[in-house]
């Protein structure tokens, strides 16, 4: 099965579900390693100052030529899934990739934190998941 994980870049736990599932066989999507000798989409590969953006600056953010090929990267591996496993904690992106997925009739799981804030349109995924164990055995062999 081809997996998107879907995180934050400050979710420690994330590398380990990569493992995991390309350990059950998967074919799994790592925003942080997407393509050989790429580390992934960073803003400050923009502008070192990227967190003092006006409006317009992050407007402008969006189309310049590295934002781009970054959301190229995870949109095209997001559009080519299964499935699509939101890690939490995560951010904005994170719960747009998973939205969409919904929305594209993806296979759709959570993977609970253990901080647990309720959130009710995770009714719409396919599954909720307490441990890294319950999100492999859902998802099966590869």
């Amino acid at each position: 099965m081809n997996i998107y994980v879907a995180s934050s870049w400050r979710n420690s736990f994330q590398p380990q579900v990569v493992a995991r599932l390309r350990a059950e066989g998967h074919d799994v999507y790592d925003f942080k390693n997407p393509a050989p000798d790429n580390k992934g989409f960073h803003w400050s590969d923009i502008d070192p100052d990227w967190k003092n953006w006006t409006g317009p600056q992050f407007r402008e953010g969006l189309d310049n030529l590295i934002a781009i090929d970054g959301f190229n990267l995870d949109m095209n591996a997001l559009k080519a899934c299964d499935a699509c496993v939101l890690v939490l904690p995560c951010g904005r992106s994170a719960h747009l990739e998973l939205g969409w997925a919904c929305g594209a009739g993806k296979r759709t799981v959570v993977l609970l934190d253990g901080q647990n804030e309720p959130e009710l349109m995770y009714r719409m995924v396919d599954k909720i998941c307490v441990s890294l164990d319950e999100v492999a055995g859902f998802l099966g062999k590869g």
